[in-house]
This record gives structure tokens, sequence and C-alpha cells, in this order.
């Protein structure tokens, strides 16, 4: 059973910076594609970024192109989401997923198979 817990949410102003991390329980994480996303008060969650399991490619929504950043370091079994230039429709709970083996569609959530608790990120206007 995979566990994830996201660290690193708290509450920044507007054009601070943040860095969210993940730690993923098992040694298989090499294989899973792991994806951020995030849910806003009244809102559906949505995907924000995410980076595949095999080649390095990086996707992101565009309302945060530019800012937030996904990296993954397989040795520690970690995936961090550093977010910059901060806004306060970030505002949101931020999730962390893995999807095994997946390529493609990392925007989709029904195609993670693992979530974690979430992390709070308030961005103050």
């Amino acid at each position: 059973q995979v566990h994830l817990e996201e660290s690193g949410g708290g509450l920044v102003q507007t054009g601070d910076s943040l860095r969210l991390s993940c730690a993923f329980s098992e040694r298989t994480f090499s294989s899973y594609s792991m994806g951020w996303f995030r849910q806003a008060p009244g809102k559906e969650r949505e995907f924000v970024a995410a980076a595949s399991w095999h080649g390095g490619a990086t996707y992101y929504a565009d309302s945060v192109k530019g800012r937030f950043t996904i990296s993954r370091d397989n040795d520690k079994r970690t995936v961090d989401l550093q977010m910059n230039s901060l806004k306060p429709e970030d505002t949101a709970v931020y999730y962390c997923a893995a999807s095994w083996a997946t390529l493609d569609d990392l925007e989709n959530a029904p195609l993670y198979d693992d979530w974690g608790q979430g992390t709070q990120v308030t961005v103050s206007s």
C-alpha cells in the first residue's frame, strides 16, 4: 500500500514563494508518475502539475505555467512543487498523487491510484 505524505503548506502573501514536498513510501517510486492537484473551497479538484515516471517529462496547468516547477528525486522518493509568484487564487488544499506506469493524460485525476491527505496553502492579498 502506497503512502503519500505532503508537507510545506502554509500562509503566505501575494508574490511570495512556497515549496511543497511529497514523500512516497515504497521503493517502486521510480515506476510512478507523480502529480499535484489542488482543491479550493467550493470548487472541484484541479490538475496543477505532473512529472512522468519515464523520460523526465513534466506537465503544467496553464494557470501555473511559468510560476510553478515540479521536480522528483527518485533516490529520495520525493516529488516537490516549487511555487513562485503566488496569487490569492492559488489558495487551496494541495494533494500529491501517484499513478503507476502512466505516461499519458497525467492531468486526469482518475488515472491516479494513490493520494495524500493534502496540505493547505493560503495566499493573502
